[in-house]
């Protein structure tokens, strides 16, 4: 079988905040980035032992956060501009998708170092409902007929995707402590309001990761319909509302396109 891995970095296990671990001169970005990789090698043994046979690893991280020097040889590596064009070479070739080293949504309680794209960002909404980087690439797979299967990340990432995909498997290696949704922040002090969190060892996490993906491709193989398929129907409206810069307050960017999801993720607008 042939599963697509999207990838982020802040939702892994052992990355502590943005500055130090997760941009370029960061003092532990490297090491950030080891850590991401050998949760998609946990994630890949996983697959392998339950019949998966290729792998499409996106770096889904802005800066780039998958070493492809560490990352196992059974793995096609993928990056390029982000963000955009979507869907990011997912196609109907795929038979599952999953997520590693995912992130909560903007806004989220309890998660760490949530955000939509950039800490600017205060909400996204799809046909009004709200979606964070999981939901975006979710539904991109539901346009080609791709479930859902497997996550790993913060617990609030973990009961995001439960709540948009129905029996997803998933795997919290990490917890939150800020219980509100800092809206009201400012970019720079949103990014550290939600810096907390409880982790559990890396060495631990890639175990749980790696009997996830086993557990949850099992599970797609006996019966992949069990497995929600994640789509909107069109029209498409989008609105993302961010923060303003210099006490401007929130704005708002609406794009609408009558008939692609693709084409509105991506800003083309339908003919007027």
């Amino acid at each position: 079988m042939k599963i697509y891995i999207m990838t982020d970095m802040e939702g892994v296990c052992g990355v502590v905040n943005h500055d130090d671990w997760v941009v370029p001169g960061g003092r532990y970005y490297e090491e950030g980035k080891r850590l991401l990789t050998l949760e998609v090698n946990a994630a890949i043994e996983g697959f392998a032992a339950a019949g998966g046979t290729e792998f499409l690893v996106a770096d889904g991280h802005g800066y780039g956060g998958i070493n492809h020097l560490l990352l196992d040889c059974r793995a096609q590596y993928l990056r390029g501009p982000l963000p955009g064009p979507y869907p990011f070479m997912l196609d109907a070739s795929f038979d599952a998708m999953a997520w590693v080293g995912q992130h909560a949504k903007a806004g989220t309680p309890y998660a760490h170092l949530a955000h939509t794209g950039s800490f600017h960002v205060i909400d996204d909404e799809i046909n009004g409902i709200s979606v964070g980087e999981f939901g975006i690439i979710a539904l991109c797979g539901g346009v080609f007929g791709i479930r859902p299967i497997f996550g790993a990340g913060d617990e609030a990432f973990a009961a995001e995707a439960q709540a948009l995909a129905a029996a997803i498997e998933t795997v919290s290696v990490k917890r939150g402590l800020m219980p509100d949704s800092g809206d009201e922040l400012s970019a720079e002090a949103y990014k550290a309001y939600n810096g907390g969190a409880i982790h559990i060892h890396p060495e631990l996490a890639r175990e749980r990761i790696r009997e996830g993906a086993e557990r949850s491709l099992r599970r797609f193989a006996e019966n992949r319909d069990q497995f929600t398929l994640v789509t909107l129907p069109p029209p498409y409206r989008r609105v993302v509302r961010q923060r303003g810069e210099d006490g401007e307050g929130v704005r708002k960017e609406i794009t609408e396109h009558p008939d692609s999801l693709i084409h509105l993720l991506n800003g083309v607008r339908g003919k007027e």
